[in-house]
Parts: C-alpha cells; sequence; structure tokens
C-alpha cells in the first residue's frame, strides 16, 4: 500500500512538474516568439446608406474608431449604430465601401503607409543597423526636431500613424521606425524578441541616421513593447540627451509584471510567470528584472507623456500607475492620461479628440529637458 502510494506521489509530481514546464515554456514564446499577423477575422455580410454590417466578433462590436481592411482597400469605421444577432453594423467614415461577402481584418491601427491612410505624402529610407538595412518611413516637417516613432511586440509601422496627423500638423519631422524581426527588417541572431533589451540599438541606429538627414533633437514616441525599447534607449545610449520629450501609450513597463498578466490571462497560477521569465531568460540571455522601468528608471528621463488604458489586459494599469509613482519620487515630470475605455493600445480609438489634445498640448509646449 505504502508502495502505491509513493508510486501515485511521484507520478502526480512528475505531472505537476512537465505541465509547469509547459505552461513556461508556452509564457516564453508568448513573450519572445516572433509572429506576424495578417488573416482575415470578420466577413461583410451586409453595406447600406453610409453603413456596414460585419460578423458579430468581439473585436467588431468594440465602440470608437476602427479599421476593416480587405485585398487592395480598407475603410475607416465609427461607432456601432444597431445590433441584431451575428451582426454588428458600423458607420462607414472614410475610404471605400466593402461588397457583399467580402472577408476583411477588423483591427485597431490604420492601413498601409501614411498615403494609404491619412493621404500625407512620405519617403522610405533605410536605417543601417548593426544587423543590416531596416526601413522606415519619413515625412518631411520644419525644423531640426523629429518626432520618432517605435511600434511594439509583433508590431508594424502602421501601428504608429494614428498620432501622424497631429504630428504633421505642428509640422514635426516624422520618422516610423521598423527594427529587428520585422518585415522587412534584418532577423535578430537567435531569431527572437529581446523585449527591448537589444532592439533599442536599432532605435539608436535610426537616430544617427535622422541626424545625418538634418535633425539635432529628438520626441521619442513607443507604443506597447515600443515604450521599452524607448526606456531602455534613455538607460543606454549616448544620444539620449538629444530627446527632448518622450510620449508613451500602454508601454511595456515591468516585464515581470506583464509575465504575471500574461499568466492571469490564461488562468495559471503565478508561479508560472516566475519560470517563465526564467525560460525567456536563458533563451535570450535577456536580465529581464532590468527590464522594469519602475525599478530601474532611465539615468535620462524628459517629459514624458504617458498614456494608458484602464482595462489593458496586455500590459496592466498598474504597470503605468508604478512608473507615476518612480516619477514622483524622482521629480520626474510624467504627465499621466488615463482612458477609462478601450482595451491595448486604444486609447486614441475610444476617444481620438482626448487623444490629440492631449498628445498636441504636450508637444506645444516649451521643449525643457530634465535628468
Amino acid at each position: 500500500m505504502a508502495s502505491m502510494l509513493r508510486k501515485a506521489l511521484v507520478a502526480g509530481l512528475a505531472l505537476l512538474v512537465v505541465a509547469a514546464g509547459c505552461g513556461a515554456w508556452f509564457g516564453s514564446e508568448a513573450s519572445v516568439q516572433v509572429v506576424h499577423y495578417g488573416t482575415s477575422n470578420t466577413n461583410v455580410l451586409a453595406t447600406g446608406d453610409g453603413t456596414v454590417t460585419l460578423t458579430e466578433t468581439h473585436e467588431t462590436t468594440k465602440p470608437g474608431i476602427y479599421w476593416l481592411e480587405w485585398t487592395g482597400s480598407f475603410t475607416m469605421l465609427g461607432d456601432v449604430v444597431s445590433r441584431s444577432p451575428g451582426k454588428v453594423t458600423r458607420r462607414v467614415l472614410l475610404g471605400s465601401t466593402p461588397s457583399l461577402g467580402t472577408p476583411g481584418y477588423f483591427g485597431n491601427v490604420p492601413p498601409g503607409d501614411p498615403k494609404v491612410a491619412w493621404g500625407i505624402d512620405f519617403s522610405e529610407v533605410m536605417i543601417p543597423t548593426e544587423l543590416g538595412p531596416a526601413p522606415a518611413w519619413h515625412v518631411p516637417g520644419k525644423g531640426t526636431t523629429w518626432f520618432v516613432a517605435v511600434h511594439g511586440q509583433n508590431g508594424r509601422r502602421k501601428a504608429e500613424l494614428k498620432v501622424l496627423p497631429v504630428v504633421h500638423e505642428l509640422g514635426l519631422p516624422y520618422l516610423d521606425i521598423s527594427y529587428r524581426n520585422d518585415e522587412g527588417a534584418p532577423r535578430s541572431p537567435d531569431g527572437l524578441l529581446h523585449l527591448g533589451d537589444s532592439e533599442w540599438r536599432d532605435l539608436e541606429a535610426a537616430l544617427r541616421r535622422a541626424q545625418q538627414l538634418g535633425a539635432t533633437r529628438f520626441v521619442l514616441y513607443g507604443t506597447s513593447m515600443g515604450g521599452q525599447i524607448v526606456g531602455q534607449f534613455l538607460a543606454r545610449s549616448s544620444l539620449a540627451r538629444l530627446v527632448d520629450k518622450v510620449i508613451m501609450d500602454a508601454p511595456m513597463v515591468d516585464v515581470r509584471m506583464t509575465s504575471e498578466q500574461g499568466a492571469r490571462n490564461y488562468h495559471l497560477p503565478a508561479f508560472i510567470a516566475a519560470l517563465s521569465d526564467l525560460v525567456v531568460e536563458w533563451r535570450t540571455g535577456v536580465d529581464v528584472d532590468q527590464l522594469s522601468m519602475s525599478r530601474y528608471p532611465p539615468k535620462v528621463r524628459p517629459p514624458l507623456l504617458l498614456i494608458h488604458t484602464s482595462p489593458d489586459t496586455e500590459h496592466p494599469i498598474e504597470e503605468a500607475r508604478g512608473l507615476v509613482a518612480t516619477g514622483r519620487r524622482l521629480s520626474w515630470d510624467i504627465r499621466f492620461e488615463e482612458f477609462p475605455q478601450g482595451e491595448h493600445t486604444e486609447a486614441w480609438n475610444v476617444d481620438r479628440a482626448r487623444y490629440d489634445r492631449a498628445v498636441r498640448a504636450f508637444l506645444a509646449t516649451d521643449r525643457s529637458r530634465n535628468g
């Protein structure tokens, strides 16, 4: 009997170890695996007078401004005007109307490039990174202070186009960069994301290229993991003191907190997040502890506009609030805009007027630096 109990106990422990190991590996994949998105996620069920009816999903029922993309075209859609079982009707704000039965991708970022999304002329420049050339979009402007945008984890440059109309209105030259593992950019040596720990060097290379094109000062804009890339740049780059201002939208402030949120999202115990971080460190050589702007704030700390939505389930609002608390302790000028609605990086989508107003006011104030 005792022998049977021991065998059962050993089998149970082995099963637990295997399950924990699988969970930790899965968590590390979510953190560092390179993924390129783009498949359709809805269908056009009907079109009307300035409206489009789509398949009802969690995404297509969100309030605010979103885009529907399909082969060779797009439309900007406004709020939901009606719903029925399995169907959602939204108002068309801009673009063409798709035909009945069209499969499309409903998402929260603009389509295409600056010209496609907003009718703004641009050129493509190549950034000579340490791994090879990486493409960037350049919209010319006035003056020598450039606005440089950095997208998030497994994102695309078009994710940073929501802010472009305000930047263009203010006349700032705009540079929307790519970095290692992006489509069209060089692959990292291990083929994995490093959560900002190495990607910041591609941002540094972009600023050096901008200097060759006439830039002398910079405003940095980072969304999601792009915020962590900006933070690591401010902590490590010799060019950091050329930055006048920073805007972060739903940034990855603390990688451990992000991992813990990921475990909660999949209803996994908290210790799986810690194991996942260990696997990330083993696979990439990254020191996860150091990737916390709250616990290890950058040495150079320009005025920061921090934007975050309360319901964010990728980078929880506590990450942003923790950074604000750090800012108070260090007399770091952080202006915090917390939006009560919207999922990850959707503050602009749920309240474009407020978002644009906050960015415009922040960029229009006199330039100053600290840190």
